[in-house]
């Protein structure tokens, strides 16, 4: 599928997609943070019919609803490929040494091979998130591997 981006000087970015069905989507992504998602007329592509205007909070809540269950979906049918392949949800506890602390500091793929793919927060999604990237008390994080060494990584996170 393709994704068509557009600048939109003093606005923001457009991107648009159609759907398989000829329908045309687009999410408008302000300077000031606002999104906006848009619906096109059918009959004329450039004509807006639909507007919902989302701040910070309900456009978490829709990249939680749609991108959350894409992302398990994807390592689902990764593992019915991959034969010992594992992904587990490990919620960072709040006695972990790790609150507060880069991904890196917890060193999980030097220490058990798994990798961390992806770490959920209040709703939003950080997909491969950078070594620098700071743990908060209650993050979810997606590990990918053997299904001991993401139970390394489970203990890891919790004692350290």
């Amino acid at each position: 599928m393709e994704v068509e981006q557009t600048a939109l000087p003093g606005i923001g970015l457009r991107h648009e997609f159609t759907t398989r069905s000829g329908q045309r989507i687009g999410v408008i992504s302000h300077r000031t943070g606002r999104r906006d998602l848009v619906i096109y007329d059918s009959e004329d592509p450039d004509r807006v019919c639909d507007s919902v205007k989302l701040n910070d909070e309900e456009a978490d809540a829709l990249a939680e609803l749609l991108g959350a269950p894409r992302i398990v979906q994807r390592l689902n049918a990764l593992h019915e490929q991959v034969e010992g392949l594992v992904s587990l949800q490990i919620p960072i506890p709040s006695g972990s040494p790790f609150v507060g602390r880069p991904m890196a500091d917890a060193r999980v793929r030097t220490r058990t091979s798994a990798s961390i793919v992806a770490v959920v927060r209040s709703g939003r999604v950080f997909a491969s998130p950078a070594p620098d990237f700071v743990f908060d008390e209650n993050d979810v994080v997606v590990v990918v591997g053997s299904a001991e060494s993401t139970s390394e990584v489970t203990d890891i996170l919790a004692h350290g």
